[in-house]
């Protein structure tokens, strides 16, 4: 498999707890590749060395998102 590059532009937030692991779910914006920066919600090792599965959202996307879950009571 070939290695994956990223670089972690900004950590937005922590969406879950530390689990048994040390293992976190976050969102931050994350560069894939090289490529522009990305919202992604994935959960994350402790020091980012390692990355589960995950969603990656172009800003649109994430706007989206944003207004289904307003929609939420």
């Amino acid at each position: 498999m070939a290695d994956i590059k990223f670089e972690i532009a900004e950590e937005l937030g922590r969406l879950s707890p530390e689990n048994a692991r040390g293992w976190r779910k976050e969102i931050n914006l994350v560069s894939w590749n090289g490529a522009a920066p990305k919202y992604d919600i994935r959960d994350w090792a402790p020091g980012h060395e390692r990355m589960g599965k995950g969603v990656t959202l172009t800003y649109d996307e994430l706007m989206v998102l944003k207004a289904i879950l307003n929609e939420i009571e």
